[in-house]
């Protein structure tokens, strides 16, 4: 297998050095988490399914909302890997106390939606995308979420899947991509090592498609140099993204799918008015712009100054700048 490096970008094509310039505003170093928010929203567990099998998922709501009526819906979805306690969760829960009704799932095989006997911890965007687009479907079931105002917001690897599930959605009304990381086969040759390190990376996800049992590796690990994201921030830091609820594995039958997956192709039958925000400093900016030439007047784009990748997870300054762009997106286009 490519050494870890290869396989989760660290260098200037994807995630920025963590040495960028920073302003030594307090606020801008000052981090979010999601249990700060808890005592300011409502939350509610909640289930549906796909294919048969039940996803779990929390449901935020403003605590002061009208007795009568129905406010805005919003399907979140995070990072490669990650669960609903994640960067998902606290963005939900922040649109929850913008107003809007918000939810954070863990997809199919993730979190409390793994179940024992089925496929766990695979990183499959056309599975993905059918989850999100059951969250859709149960948002518009929802008694407190108005039908005709749903939108979705996608983070870094899930605004992929978020393009894919909403565009050309009828029950979708506008759509919101954080960070988004949007490749297709030339930015994947440049971001994994080449014809020769995809090649390399398809055949061990085909031989784990073809084993007997299934094949995990550690997601995270500042000691295990074989983890999918070795000594990588956020992830690796229990005060951040390293939380009891992150399965922290990857199933290496992901490969292909995710190798093949064109988010960027998305764009095309993408019908939703689109707000792009996102960082030169943060992951494969190449591809958002791609996306965002895609679309054309269908899509705005909003830039940030030296924000990483890991930044629009959990710091305060690029979460609350994103979702206020974010949220007033929503309310002019829904």
């Amino acid at each position: 297998m490519l050494p870890v490096k290869g396989i989760f970008p660290v260098n200037e094509r994807s995630y920025a050095p963590v040495t960028v310039r920073r302003t030594k505003d307090r606020y801008m170093l000052e981090r979010k988490k999601l249990e700060s928010n808890l005592d300011k929203v409502e939350v509610r567990q909640v289930e549906f399914e796909c294919h048969g099998e039940k996803l779990h998922g929390d449901l935020y709501l403003p605590k002061k909302r009208p007795p009568f009526g129905k406010l805005p819906g919003v399907v979140v979805t995070g990072a490669w890997t990650s669960v609903k306690e994640q960067m998902a969760g606290l963005y939900a829960s922040e649109l929850a106390m913008r107003g809007f009704v918000a939810l954070a799932f863990d997809f199919r095989g993730w979190g409390l939606s793994a179940h024992d006997g089925k496929t766990k911890y695979l990183e499959d965007p056309v599975r993905k995308t059918d989850d999100i687009r059951a969250a859709i479907d149960f948002m518009g079931r929802c008694p407190d979420v108005d039908p005709d105002r749903i939108c979705g917001l996608g983070i870094c690897a899930s605004a992929g899947y978020m393009s894919a599930a909403t565009g050309g959605n009828r029950h979708v009304h506008s759509l919101a991509l954080v960070a988004p990381w949007l490749h297709n086969s030339e930015i994947v040759s440049e971001v994994y090592g080449g014809a020769e390190g995809v090649s390399e990376l398809l055949k061990v996800g085909r031989d784990a498609l073809t084993h007997e049992e299934p094949r995990y590796i550690v997601a995270a690990s500042k000691v295990d140099d074989t983890a999918l994201m070795f000594d990588v921030e956020y992830y690796t830091e229990e005060d951040r993204g390293l939380i009891p609820e992150f399965d922290n594995k990857f199933n290496l039958a992901s490969w292909e799918a995710w190798l093949t997956f064109d988010g960027v192709h998305t764009a095309e039958k993408q019908n939703q008015p689109t707000l792009i925000v996102h960082s030169e400093a943060a992951a494969i900016p190449k591809g958002a712009r791609e996306f965002a030439r895609r679309m054309g007047d269908r899509a705005t784009t909003l830039w940030f100054e030296d924000v990483t990748q890991f930044d629009f997870y959990d710091k305060a300054q690029p979460i609350d700048r994103a979702l206020e762009a974010v949220a007033e997106h929503f309310l002019s286009t829904m």
